[in-house]
């Protein structure tokens, strides 16, 4: 079968409305997030930044996530998802880059963080452009999409590498920060450029024009009881925070741990994204369709015990250096598997009428619970740098165990 005829290019060329307007710009995001990131704790590491404070960091992030995640929902609802999008991606997306281009000790990072937190609240907002007007047999395939391009974007990484290479790491990443300022400005423009308000998001503003902020704020009592009464909320929540947790500590101490335990070169480390995104975008044309058929919970426990298996390969990989090409195969199909029904499984779940405030609770339960982990991991690898990774191994068992027992409590046959 041709490449231009596979079912995925045929939705994407098909993606009409907000979907299209919040996935085509995806790619801009992501090439400048992909180009710094594999680099940015090493970055941090040679301006005098020590694992600990960058655990601080990761804590700090999480505190702004909930503070912003409450007054963001409702912001959201008064605005508008597109306007609020473009004012939160503006602050989240436009100023960190621009403090951390010229960045010259902790405290600079400090700030930047301030403002990266707002980051998740600004996902809720493009998220609900994303899926308010699309129907729910779309959303699979939707978020495979943003997941390809994101995976795309990780094959302009080897730039980055052979920028460290050729000029050492720190004058690199300020031009690649400095990159990322404009890259990340220009999608947060052209998501409000082609997108429209949705149905849902009309009728909020409607609903909250002449409603204080207070009095918004005082209904999250009830939005929280909508959480807390249902066990398939709270077992959805059970398994976006320890998943954001688990990917937190990968994404932010791999690089340490490949670079000072693994023996890997600091170039050669733009290339492990690109060998992973390789390999999961294989996956995602070559079977993804066909297991379509599973549900959503069967899936995502394979691909957490994909995790596992990736997890030991990396842990062993100083002994071994095969392991590594291991880990990234296994890491890449756990990802493939996991998060594009982590995000369908978010989306199903929740009321539609309460999607961004809802939204906004659950980041910020999901925040509150997952900020003592940032401190935490970095403690853990001035002590060991193996051991973030075996209190990864042990958050994917925990969250394979809350989809087991959720299929058994809820008897739920739709997902």
């Amino acid at each position: 079968m041709s490449l231009l005829k596979h079912p995925l290019i045929q939705f994407w060329r098909d993606l009409k409305g907000n979907p299209r307007a919040c996935v085509y710009p995806e790619p801009l995001w992501g090439i400048a997030f992909n180009l710094y990131a594999p680099f940015a704790t090493l970055y941090m590491s040679h301006l005098g930044v020590t694992d600990s404070q960058i655990g601080m960091l990761l804590t700090l992030g999480m505190i702004v996530q909930i503070i912003t995640s409450l007054l963001g929902s409702v912001l959201i609802d008064k605005m508008g998802r597109r306007w609020s999008a473009l004012l939160l991606g503006l602050l989240a997306w436009t100023i960190p880059p621009a403090l951390l281009m010229l960045a010259q000790d902790f405290w600079w990072f400090f700030v930047a963080t301030l403002f990266g937190g707002i980051g998740l609240i600004e996902s809720v907002a493009w998220n609900c452009l994303l899926v308010e007007d699309a129907k729910s047999e779309q959303l699979v395939d939707i978020f495979n999409w943003v997941t390809i391009s994101g995976l795309l974007s990780v094959f302009f990484a080897p730039l980055a590498g052979l920028m460290v290479r050729s000029m050492t790491l720190v004058p690199a990443m300020r031009i690649l920060y400095g990159f990322a300022l404009l890259m990340m400005t220009a999608k947060t423009l052209t998501v409000l450029w082609l997108s429209r308000e949705t149905k849902q998001g009309l009728i909020r503003m409607q609903e909250t024009r002449h409603v204080s902020y207070a009095r918004l704020l005082g209904q999250y009592r009830g939005v929280l009881h909508l959480i807390l009464k249902s066990p398939a909320s709270l077992q959805v929540l059970a398994v976006i925070i320890l998943i954001q947790i688990a990917n937190t500590i990968s994404s932010n101490f791999f690089a340490l741990f490949a670079t000072q335990n693994a023996g890997v070169p600091e170039w050669l480390i733009a290339y492990f994204p690109m060998g992973r995104s390789a390999i999961m975008l294989a996956f995602i044309f070559g079977i993804q369709r066909q297991i379509s058929r599973f549900r959503i919970k069967q899936v995502m426990i394979v691909g957490l015990m994909l995790y596992l298996a990736a997890l030991a390969a990396l842990l062993l990989s100083p002994y071994a250096s095969f392991l590594l090409a291991v880990y990234v195969l296994l890491d890449a199909f756990a990802f493939a598997l996991v998060w594009p029904r982590r995000n369908s499984l978010l989306a199903l779940q929740i009321d539609p009428k309460e999607r961004a405030r809802i939204l906004g609770l659950m980041y910020v339960l999901m925040s509150g619970f997952a900020s003592p982990f940032g401190w935490i991991a970095g403690w853990l690898s001035e002590i060991s740098r193996a051991l973030p990774f075996l209190l990864n191994m042990l958050l994917y068992a925990s969250c394979a165990l809350v989809l087991w027992h959720s299929r058994k409590t809820t008897g739920d046959d739709t997902i």
